[in-house]
């Protein structure tokens, strides 16, 4: 089967939330392409939802999530995030729902984004058998649902009562390295900042117990893929939805 070409996206704005699950999340394919966004002088902030501390098997969760967070705050510094906050909700047993929507379009409304990007949230990483993990689903499809709670002042009206006005002016939600992505962007030049990121978890990796596991090898790998269907050396790709007629879905 002949893989559809992918469009560059539209990196036509100024300010990026980043919500995903886990320490790691991002950095596992689409942290080089943050670096090429602050590089060209874009603000981007980090949420993450856990603080991954249920990912480390030889190491108790209360040693593991502070681990975690200095190693994404790190790893965020390795590619030009400045800000990363953490909800500290219970890794592992996330729930898609209300709850998790009222939080996540919290942030929203505090940051007042452009662009929303999360992780995959499709059932698998490929389309067919590689399973994707129950806490990135329920996060990306709470931050998809999020990005348009935050518009409308009547939907969790208790964070306008408390001054955080509605914020509808969200362009896009992003998902990072979906089977269903559509669109790429070229981080041939920030790809060496995006192996480095993903290298900061190095507790987090060790803990894999993955024999001979190279960063590089494995993001070149998909970062190559990504770029020969976008006409370019090494890319990530993403699946943008649209929230505004025009969004970005050039």
């Amino acid at each position: 089967m002949v893989e559809k070409q992918l469009r560059h996206v539209d990196e036509n704005w100024q300010r990026a939330l980043v919500v995903v699950a886990h320490p790691d999340d991002m950095e596992f394919g689409a942290a080089a392409a943050v670096a090429r966004w602050t590089g060209q002088g874009k603000d981007v902030v980090y949420c993450l939802v856990t603080s991954g501390e249920a990912g480390i098997d030889g190491l108790a969760p209360e040693q593991a999530g502070p681990l975690r967070e200095d190693e994404q705050r790190e790893s965020c510094r390795v590619v030009g995030v400045e800000q990363v906050e953490f909800l500290r909700l219970p890794d592992g047993v996330l729930e898609y729902g209300v709850a998790l929507r009222r939080r996540i379009a919290e942030v929203v409304r505090r940051h007042r984004p452009d662009v929303v990007i999360t992780n995959n949230f499709r059932e698998t990483w490929d389309g067919a058998t590689n399973l994707n993990q129950a806490d990135h689903i329920a996060v990306g499809r709470a931050t998809l649902d999020a990005a348009r709670d935050a518009g409308n002042r009547w939907v969790f009206p208790e964070q306008v009562r408390d001054g955080l006005a509605p914020w509808p002016d969200v362009v896009a939600v992003w998902a990072a390295a979906s089977p269903d992505a559509r669109h790429a962007v070229d981080v041939t030049d920030a790809f060496d900042a995006g192996v480095a990121s993903l290298r900061a978890h190095q507790a987090y990796l060790d803990g894999l117990g993955w024999a001979d596991f190279d960063p590089d090898a494995f993001l070149r790998g998909n970062a190559e893929a990504m770029g020969e269907r976008a006409g370019v050396p090494l890319a990530s790709s993403f699946e943008v939805f649209p929230l505004q007629w025009g969004g970005t879905d050039e």
